[in-house]
């Protein structure tokens, strides 16, 4: 598995390093949408499938250059088949958070720079993709990319 491999070491480390760029791309998207007045879970989504696409591309041709023995479409197809779920478990997170951070932000009554709301929402994103980002690769690796030793 991973600790045991410094070959899967380097994949889950440069899998990281494209999470982060495709975290980039998700905060990003997902502060200007709601800045531009759209509600969190829909800003959320449209974040997440830009962050996918970008991953994708990455994860293909740096994270598993060596993962050639199946065509582009079916990886690209296994690789969004994996992102939905990710969505999915990310969506529930949302749900489950996300008023009760920014709550918790709320009662704590301190003067921040930053609202409770801004909090509460990058707040439950920040979790929201730890979690994904050790599902995705995990599924990715074991599935998406199975192809390579």
């Amino acid at each position: 598995m991973i600790i045991g491999s410094t070959k899967e070491r380097i994949r889950f480390f440069r899998f990281a390093i494209v999470g982060t760029i495709g975290a980039i791309v998700d905060f990003g998207v997902f502060n200007l949408l709601i800045r531009l007045g759209l509600p969190s879970i829909f800003s959320s989504i449209i974040s997440f499938i830009l962050a996918v696409i970008n991953n994708f591309v990455w994860n293909r041709y740096w994270t598993y250059p060596d993962s050639r023995s199946k065509p582009l479409s079916n990886q690209m197809v296994q690789f969004i088949l994996v992102s939905v779920v990710g969505l999915g478990i990310r969506a529930v997170l949302f749900a489950l958070l996300e008023k009760r951070l920014i709550a918790l932000f709320g009662i704590w009554n301190i003067t921040l720079p930053l609202s409770p709301e801004f909090l509460g929402h990058n707040t439950t994103l920040t979790l929201a993709i730890l979690i994904v980002l050790l599902w995705n690769f995990l599924a990715n690796r074991y599935w998406t990319y199975n192809d390579i030793t």
